[in-house]
């Protein structure tokens, strides 16, 4: 939206309206915000005639077509209904809500999400909803709906950005702009100070680029943070060819959506600084871009890491993993005690759980993370790490290759990415399927990138 969310409501009939009903079809409540009578009756007249259904409709008064009425029928949760809502009033300048809103938080951050519309390049067909005003007085409810919105739609924004627009050098300078803006500290790795700490995978990831790999390390430690430090990793491959293991026309395109981890890492970081979260928070951005070139890397290419680890490239468009091993070395060598790493990282993710529900496996931590995710309203499912899928991953000539078999492809990833984690606490979270919604807008999820899971990781860090 254009505006904030306000929370002031004045009685002004000439404006548009926006309700809830029950989704039976039948229990309107207008509250006593509508006080002409007439125009209360118009509009229960025609709320009669619609019939059950999920999403919102949209009227037109009958007794005075300058009104509008946008009814939500049926929506799973007070987010999504907010999330409809608001892209339902594109177009609109200004609506009030003559309903009591009860979890203001969900409501604010739900229409801010669906009013999302990406513009960088060209105008849209309608604009945004203007503003939202909401009858509630519970100022850091607002400013908190406000701050989860603003962080997710930044990711999209960043995940829907052209390659040619986002690289490397790019993301790490956007990352350390807002980051050090929101009061973080911002280290960024590049050219032989990634040589110093051995970053074996970005190095070797982003060599074949002339846009030069980065790794950004962003630190949030407040005053009295609670105990423990809790890292996160994503990964940021600015774009994917597959190296020289290319990849087919069609499954190239779409792959700036690749850096998604590494952008909701940052954004998470930010919005817990803006929170003023009492969490000591690391997060790691392992940024390269994946291109062919007469010095790219490999297959058959042997890199060891920092901690002496030995890895046969049998695959260069299993890159993503590469890269994130870096930065779980890192959080590790930090002594984290809780370490997520957050990635659109397999195909193998969409084939077993579909394009909207995020995989999540790990230690024993990963279980609690999934079940968080539910508590926030993000679809998830914990994943295993079959110990017999490990062998796939065996090497002749070096400690192990990095990719095994198709089968469980996913968790194969996993269990690669498991030989480089030192800590009590860690998750592995695939998005590669629910960071980018390739069909119709649904509950505030747009089409294009979603910023999917940043409430999570930041409910993570909360709780």
């Amino acid at each position: 939206m254009t505006n904030t969310i306000c929370h002031e409501f004045t009685q002004d009939l000439a404006r548009n309206l926006a309700l809830f009903a029950s989704k039976d079809g039948e229990s309107y409540t207008l509250d006593t915000l509508i006080e002409d009578a007439a125009f209360k009756d118009g509009v229960l007249a025609a709320l009669t005639t619609l019939q059950p259904g999920a999403g919102v409709t949209r009227l037109v008064s009958p007794t005075d077509s300058s009104r509008l009425v946008f009814v939500v029928v049926d929506a799973a949760t007070t987010r999504d209904a907010f999330g409809e809502l608001a892209r339902a009033a594109a177009g609109v300048d200004e609506l009030y809500l003559a309903s009591a809103v009860t979890e203001v938080a969900e409501a604010v951050e739900g229409a801010l999400l669906g009013a999302y519309v990406f513009d960088e390049y060209k105008e849209p067909k309608k604009a945004p909803l203007g503003a939202l005003v909401l009858p509630v007085s519970d100022d850091d409810a607002v400013v908190r709906g406000e701050i989860l919105a603003e962080a997710a739609n930044r990711v999209r924004d960043l995940v829907n950005l052209a390659p040619n627009d986002l690289y490397p050098e790019v993301l790490a300078q956007i990352a350390e702009e807002e980051a050090t803006a929101a009061g973080c500290s911002v280290t960024v790795y590049r050219g032989k100070e990634l040589e110093e700490i051995n970053a074996a995978g970005i190095i070797h990831v982003g060599r074949g680029s002339k846009r030069h790999p980065r790794l950004v390390r962003i630190e949030w430690a407040p005053e009295d943070a609670a105990e423990g430090t809790v890292a996160l990793v994503g990964k940021g491959i600015t774009f994917d060819t597959g190296g020289y293991s290319l990849k087919q026309h069609s499954s190239m395109t779409e792959m700036k959506t690749d850096m998604g981890g590494a952008a909701t890492v940052l954004q998470v970081l930010v919005a817990a600084a803006r929170l003023g979260v009492k969490r000591h928070v690391v997060g790691w951005m392992c940024i390269a871009e994946n291109m062919v070139s007469g010095i790219a890397g490999h297959p058959d290419d042997v890199i060891t890491y920092r901690n002496g680890t030995s890895v046969e490239i049998n695959n260069t468009d299993a890159e993503g993993r590469l890269v994130l091993a870096d930065g779980l070395l890192m959080a590790s060598a930090e002594g984290s005690e809780t370490i997520i790493d957050i990635a659109t990282l397999t195909g193998a993710q969409m084939v077993a759980l579909g394009e909207r529900t995020t995989g999540i496996m790990g230690s024993d931590y990963a279980k609690t993370l999934t079940e968080l995710a539910g508590k926030v309203g993000e679809d998830a499912w914990h994943m295993p790490l079959p110990k017999h899928l490990r062998e796939s991953l065996d090497s002749d000539v070096a400690d192990m290759k990095n990719s095994g078999t198709r089968y469980g492809g996913m968790l194969v990833a996993g269990l690669f990415l498991k030989e480089f984690v030192d800590a009590p606490n860690w998750a592995h979270v695939d998005i590669a399927g629910p960071s980018f919604n390739r069909g119709k807008p649904y509950g505030v999820m747009p089409k294009g990138a979603t910023g999917v899971m940043l409430r999570t990781l930041l409910a993570a860090v909360e709780n």
